[in-house]
């Protein structure tokens, strides 16, 4: 099977939407562009051939494939995400395609320095002789998961075309605002339908997932005291010091860029600060839960000790659950990964099962009762500027949701 042209034309067409979720807007979805994008989706699966094809007024495109079988198979559901990180820019992506990738570096900007090379990024290493796509150094790229979304249509439209391929009922379902972690805020697992899921959001070709990161989001809000500086002694509680000395408390050791695979960290991600008030937003990510509050009860004694050391400044801190480690969920239906890992193998790739540090919406899923494993893509370096994704990697998820469906097929 080769669709790498096709996968291309679609991926080049779905990133120039710009999706950007915004994680402070008070709409759903938080961008007009994924309701373009939906719209776009959702015209193009109906070519495909998909029926029961819809938008609704949340955003959530879906669309089903009929069985080709008789008897009762399990549905099985393909879920993708619309919108693209609010870490960098996602307008006006002018994506480029570097065919038969030699080795080496690949120059996505040479006026601003942005330079791919297996130093900086080994797992291009891999992809030697295959079709490389990048933006333009100025943007993301979008793959994550505009690659899911062109993989799951083109796969469909390979189904809807080859009846003759065994399979039960097939859903599919593309979702807003991910990134953000409201993905499936207000989808509706019951009438959705699918027995089990996969999303198609995961990284370099062969890399499967059943697990994600317990996810949880951190406020630090800080109440100071602006006096003349001239008179400050004793009197002053500048909120703006305070925030970055609690900042800079929080281990070296536990940042997310200086830990990997299954270690925890905290990651402060906003600041906005002035002398009289502060506030600190951050993101607590651990694979185990107890080590996860573990790390939630060291920051709490950091903010102990600063009350202490700022006791005219009123400081306040708060935790938020996001997300839980779908891990234990998937491992009560092992025939789920069972049917992945044969599938996998079927597109000639050796698995390589690892936990994911981040989340999807097969987390919030599984939870809601469809357990829902995450598939690669053929990408990385999601989020900024360095992103890129594999056109041959795409093509073997691609195969690899086919051969899903055979093996969802067997008895």
């Amino acid at each position: 099977m080769n669709f790498k042209e096709t996968l291309y034309k679609r991926l080049e067409k779905y990133v120039r939407v710009d999706t950007k979720s915004d994680p402070d807007s008070k709409t759903y979805p938080s961008s007009k562009g994924q309701l373009d994008l939906a719209k776009i989706l959702a015209k193009e699966l109906k070519s495909a051939g998909v029926i029961n094809v819809g938008v609704d007024k949340h955003g959530y495109v879906t669309g089903e494939i009929g069985a080709t079988m008789k008897g009762n198979r399990p549905v099985i559901g393909f879920l993708a995400h619309m919108d693209t990180s609010p870490d960098a820019s996602g307008e006006n992506i002018k994506p480029r395609i570097h065919r038969n990738y030699p080795g080496g570096k690949i120059v996505i900007s040479k006026k601003m320095g942005v330079t791919l090379t297996p130093d900086n990024c080994p797992e291009l290493i891999k992809c030697k002789g295959e079709d490389i796509v990048t933006a333009s150094g100025d943007t993301l790229l979008g793959a994550d998961n505009k690659a899911g979304l062109a993989i799951i249509v083109t796969a469909a439209e390979y189904l809807v075309k080859h009846p003759e391929i065994p399979h039960g009922k097939i859903k599919i379902g593309f979702t807003p605002d991910e990134e953000v972690g409201r993905g499936v805020q207000y989808f509706n697992v019951k009438k959705f339908g699918a027995d089990v899921a996969y999303t198609f959001d995961g990284d370099v070709a062969g890399a499967i997932e059943e697990e994600t990161f317990n996810a949880d989001g951190v406020k630090i809000n800080i109440k100071g005291k602006s006096v003349h500086p001239g008179t400050a002694k004793d009197a002053l509680a500048n909120a703006l010091r305070i925030a970055a000395d609690i900042v800079s408390a929080w281990p070296e050791n536990r940042l997310p860029e200086t830990t990997a695979n299954r270690e925890g960290f905290i990651m402060f991600t906003d600041l906005k600060a002035e002398i009289e008030a502060a506030e600190i937003s951050g993101i607590v990510r651990e694979h185990d839960l107890g080590k996860l509050k573990t790390m939630e009860k060291h920051l709490t004694a950091i903010i102990a000790e600063k009350k202490l050391k700022y006791p005219l400044a009123d400081i306040k801190l708060e935790f938020s659950e996001q997300y839980r480690n779908m891990g234990p969920v998937i491992a009560k239906r092992p025939e789920i990964m069972g049917k992945l890992i044969a599938a996998v193998r079927k597109a000639g790739i050796e698995p390589h099962i690892k936990p994911v540090r981040g989340g999807t919406d097969g987390a919030r899923l599984s939870f809601m009762g469809l357990p829902t494993p995450n598939v690669f893509t053929g990408g990385f370096n999601y989020h900024g500027r360095y992103e890129w994704v594999s056109l041959d990697g795409m093509n073997k998820s691609a195969e690899v949701l086919i051969n899903l469906v055979r093996e969802w097929a067997k008895p």
